[in-house]
């Protein structure tokens, strides 16, 4: 397969501009089309033609086991998951089963509604918010990879009304306060102004729409935040760690409403770790060998909290 075969054949347009007509954004398919044919090209990432050869193997492979995981692991690492494809089973660095257990039955339900999910990363939970009845699931993440693992897996899974695009939420035109969900999973910190990443995300909410946010936060009762001077676990774009008081300060000054905190969780090994499908460093690496609640710069360990919000 050629890369502007490849390019043709991953984003079906006809889909995805039926799907924003149904949100209500129709101008989105227009708007969207250069920077996606940007971005879905060989000019824009230098592996993109490898990964493309790997999408074709995968749909030559099925029914062989052997080729067929030779092919997936072509596209790793894989981050998020577990996917079983065609009778192989990816055992992603993060359990993500565990933590859409925790929160799925902690949210609105997703019947019927329209699903924003930024940073979606190779789309595993957009796939799972759609089985779990949203009517439309639009995920964005700018990794192409990601984008390409999504497109693996829905080789398999062919979930339609669901889409995994390679841009940024900055990069949207307009939502036009639009979706009724809005999901912001392991972003958060990683933004250099969180504020304004909380902001973003309430102008594509409708009114009465949830926002289901998850981030790494700081232990203690006071409202306050800081800044890793260089690295936390080992993670070097980590910009501004909160208390969960200093979360529900930042989400009301941003125009949330009705803040809830959902579920609260300590990482652990078990539940982040490197494997076959993610040979890289993992949580492990990252944690102090002396004492396991310390990272190894001295930072407290990882602890997540997810939080539901409104919108007036």
């Amino acid at each position: 397969m050629s890369a502007a075969t490849a390019n043709s054949a991953l984003i079906d347009p006809a889909a995805l501009a039926a799907d924003l007509q149904h949100i209500g954004l129709a101008d989105w398919a227009g708007a969207l089309a250069p920077l996606l044919a940007t971005r879905l090209s060989a000019a824009n990432h230098g592996d993109f033609t490898r990964w493309c050869e790997a999408l074709a193997r995968i749909d030559a492979s099925l029914g062989n086991t052997q080729a067929l995981t030779a092919a997936l692991l072509e596209l790793s690492p894989w981050r998020k998951g577990p996917f079983d494809l065609g009778g192989v089973y990816i055992d992603s660095e993060w359990r993500s089963d565990q933590k859409w257990a925790r929160i799925a039955g902690r949210i609105q339900p997703l019947d019927g509604r329209h699903v924003l999910d930024v940073g979606c990363g190779n789309g595993y939970y957009a796939l799972r918010m759609r089985a779990a009845g949203a009517r439309c699931v639009i995920g964005i993440d700018p990794t192409l990879l990601y984008v390409m693992q999504f497109l693996a897996a829905q080789r398999f899974h062919k979930m339609p009304h669901v889409h995994v695009l390679p841009l940024r939420l900055n990069e949207l035109p307009p939502a036009g306060r639009r979706f009724d969900t809005v999901f912001s999973m392991g972003v958060l910190y990683h933004q250099r102004s969180p504020i304004d990443h909380l902001r973003e995300l309430r102008d594509t909410l409708r009114p009465g729409g949830e926002l289901v946010l998850e981030t790494l936060y700081l232990p203690g009762s006071e409202a306050f935040a800081r800044t890793p001077a260089k690295r936390y676990a080992r993670m070097k774009n980590v910009w501004l760690l909160p208390t969960l008081a200093e979360l529900e300060t930042w989400l009301a000054r941003s125009g949330y409403r009705n803040v809830l905190v959902v579920d609260r969780s300590v990482t652990t090994v078990e539940e982040q770790r490197s494997t076959e499908w993610m040979r890289f460093e993992s949580l492990a690496d990252a944690l102090d060998p002396d004492n396991p609640d310390l990272t190894v710069e001295g930072w407290p360990a990882p602890r997540r909290v997810v939080v539901t919000a409104s919108v007036p």
